[in-house]
């Protein structure tokens, strides 16, 4: 009887969660979920920043230590931030000890200014480079640009850029929570980090991984170096992933997907590049050979670049 009464209990809390769940509408309702030791994952819409998603579509983290709490990418926007600590305070009330910020991309740090105005004591870490950027005009480039794609909706965002500066090898304690940095830059940008979370064996891949999301490549960006990267990680032999964009799993997952569409475009482009072909030729050589992606978010878009960016790399390692 207790047991049954228990069910209902733990089913009663889990409904209250979903019902009062972040609400974007046609988009959908946006929560932590546990997806680790003390670790929880708010799985970000797939779609480019918009009016109808608020410009949200990162994967915000959350580690529960003793006194505190650790978040790592919080979001795209102060508005955004603000709708996140929402859904913290349904986790925890505990105070946010700590951000680690993932890479230069706006829509995974803007929203450190809603925790700086509320925490304005929290140790904000990210890669040296991401830290010069951010404070330069790159974190200007980022407000305006969610603020144009959102018609708006993130007005208002500032940027708060980490001040504390972590690199390949460091390892960093919050209140007796313990995280390694692996860096292996340049991969998906010339700034990210992965953030182990030791106790729960959970890495946290920022955009070195997407699971049913295609993401870009700038031009600080190797293709080649973030496939060495997701290869390291996968040795890692941890227990759970995160990528930046969809789904927390196992490897198979969260990381095996797109680094085996990264090796595939590697090979293909390598052939094509040997019978002299231009990237545009190899794109509609091969396209067809990647009909499991197609469905992936951004795929038609991003394919051809994907292609031009492998090439690029290629040519340059054969001069």
């Amino acid at each position: 009887m207790l047991k049954i009464v228990s069910l209902f209990i733990s089913f009663c809390f889990m409904v209250s969660l979903e019902s009062h769940a972040w609400d974007l509408g046609e988009v959908g309702t946006f929560q932590f979920e546990k997806v680790n030791q003390n670790v929880y994952v708010m799985h970000g819409p797939l779609s480019e920043p918009s009016v109808a998603n608020h410009g949200f579509m990162n994967n915000p983290g959350l580690i529960i230590s003793d006194k505190g709490l650790i978040v790592i990418d919080p979001g795209s926007a102060y508005s955004v931030g603000k709708e996140v600590l929402k859904e913290i305070k349904k986790i925890s009330d505990k105070p946010i000890l700590a951000v680690f910020n993932t890479h230069i991309h706006g829509d995974h740090w803007l929203a450190n200014q809603a925790i700086k105005e509320i925490y304005p004591d929290v140790k904000m870490y990210g890669h040296p480079d991401m830290i010069t950027q951010a404070n330069g005009d790159e974190g200007l480039i980022w407000v305006d640009m969610m603020e144009r794609l959102t018609e708006g909706k993130t007005k208002g965002t500032k940027v708060v850029a980490p001040e504390l500066s972590v690199n390949q090898g460091d390892a960093i304690e919050v209140d007796g929570q313990h995280f390694r940095i692996h860096s292996m830059i340049p991969t998906h940008t010339n700034t990210d980090i992965m953030i182990e979370h030791v106790e729960s064996k959970t890495l946290f891949l920022g955009d070195n991984s997407f699971y049913l999301r295609m993401g870009r490549f700038d031009g600080s960006a190797s293709m080649l170096g973030n496939i060495k990267a997701l290869e390291y990680a996968t040795d890692l032999n941890m227990t759970a992933y995160v990528p930046g964009h969809g789904q927390t799993g196992k490897s198979d997952t969260a990381v095996k997907p797109f680094l085996d569409y990264m090796i595939r475009v590697k090979e293909v482009v390598q052939v094509g590049f040997d019978d002299e072909l231009q990237d545009f030729e190899i794109k509609e050589k091969v396209i067809g050979q990647f009909d499991d992606y197609k469905n992936w978010e951004g795929f038609s878009v991003n394919f051809g670049k994907h292609i031009n960016t492998m090439y690029l790399e290629i040519e340059k390692t054969a001069w």
